[in-house]
């Protein structure tokens, strides 16, 4: 069973002393809740697990019960810390404001009850924690799995990791490509858009709603104008609609509009946006007629593949990394990815087979002297040798 880095920062904060809620966030099917089982095991505090999941949604005492287990254990032991872990929290209503007054008499009382926070709703968590229990709060990202995690668990080379993604509860449907795309509609995209998107942000039209997952999905790496969307979805309205919800599919973690890179801030905003998926899986099952054997030998479709899982890649390593991801393009010069944290700049281009190599990289690198330039795939760093290193050592 693979053992998540972020396991170590979970520990760590665990054997501090009492501060902030840990809360531990990621998209679906990641692993949230295994690992943090994982961690109750290795560590020595004395621990109680619940899950919110058949809990009635109104049982507003729920919370505040399992609360006084924790104190009673404390009381009746003589245990100097305790930890209450809550999975599926989301699933109670107003659960922020009832973990916030239990949280807070606590503190008062200066009762050493740690707690841990996890939720399949990336939403509705960052909801709560906004609205209740800022300040209050630690976030722990927990991305997509890695190549390495996948190569490790279920022995994929780095052509199933790009044409069938990071979501490891699919891995043993992909000999059956049917069966593992009715495995990852059912499972994953269907939940994604119906409980952590529809249910959870009011959207004037549900339908277009799931057009923009669908086109984005779909054209992963290639950027798409908003005008030419409006042209190609039904019921369109506008293209403010069209930004709002790919900010909205932003927050699930399922696709985003990457803006163009400029020292102008004006300009990223007004730049044509470059769809992106965070999972590989997402542009191979909402691509309608493909199969891995098609995709695998057509050097053209396998390279827009390849760029856009080094793309989800990058993207993933966003949030965690904390540094922002771009494209930069001009006339017919271009990178396909450009990431910047503080005043740090990167540029990667991706040798895929989908078109010549320009002198993108070489004119960007006079034009904004990044730190660092990187050729990946093809003559260059072996797409496995760029999944498997240290992003940050670029930062």
């Amino acid at each position: 069973m693979i053992r998540r880095e972020q396991s170590d920062i979970l520990i760590s904060r665990i054997e501090e002393p009492r501060h902030t809620i840990q809360v531990v966030a990621g998209p679906r099917q990641v692993g949230k809740t295994t690992m943090v089982k994982q961690v109750l095991e290795e560590i020595s505090i004395p621990s109680l697990f619940f899950n919110a999941d058949a809990v009635n949604p109104d049982d507003n005492g729920w919370i505040s019960d399992r609360w006084n287990e924790a104190r009673a254990r404390i009381a009746y032991t003589g245990i100097k810390e305790f930890l209450i872990v809550f999975d599926e929290i989301h699933k109670i209503s107003n659960w922020s404001e009832q973990v916030k007054k239990e949280w807070d008499a606590d503190t008062r009382n200066d009762l050493n009850i740690k707690v841990i926070l996890l939720g399949s709703s990336r939403l509705l968590l960052k909801k709560g924690l906004t609205e209740s229990l800022a300040g209050r709060f630690e976030m722990i990202p927990l991305g997509h799995w890695s190549y390495k995690e996948m190569h490790d668990s279920f022995g994929w080379d780095i052509n199933k990791y790009v044409y069938f993604g990071g979501y490891p509860g699919s891995a043993v449907y992909v000999n059956d490509e049917k069966r593992w795309r009715r495995y990852m509609r059912d499972s994953i995209v269907a939940p994604a858009i119906e409980k952590d998107v529809l249910l959870t942000t009011y959207i004037y039209k549900p339908a277009l709603m799931h057009q923009v997952f669908h086109l984005g999905c779909s054209y992963s790496g290639e950027l798409l104008s908003y005008n030419k969307m409006l042209g190609t979805l039904q019921d369109a309205g506008n293209a403010t609609t069209l930004v709002n919800y790919l900010e909205v599919l932003g927050e699930s973690k399922l696709i985003t509009g990457l803006q163009k890179y400029s020292v102008d801030k004006s300009r990223k905003y007004r730049s044509i946006p470059k769809l992106q998926v965070y999972n590989n899986a997402l542009l191979t099952v909402m691509t309608d007629g493909m199969t891995y054997e098609k995709a695998f030998t057509h050097p053209e479709i396998w390279g827009r593949w390849v760029e856009s899982a080094v793309g989800s890649y990058l993207l993933d390593k966003a949030g965690e990394l904390e540094f922002q991801l771009y494209y930069w393009r001009e006339n017919n010069e271009e990178v396909d990815f450009v990431i910047t944290r503080g005043e740090s700049i990167v540029a990667i281009e991706v040798k895929s087979g989908r078109r010549q190599q320009n002198s993108g990289l070489s004119t960007f690198g006079n034009m904004y002297h990044p730190k660092f330039s990187l050729v990946v795939g093809g003559d260059h760093m072996p797409l496995d040798e760029f999944f498997s290193g240290n992003l940050e050592n670029l930062l």
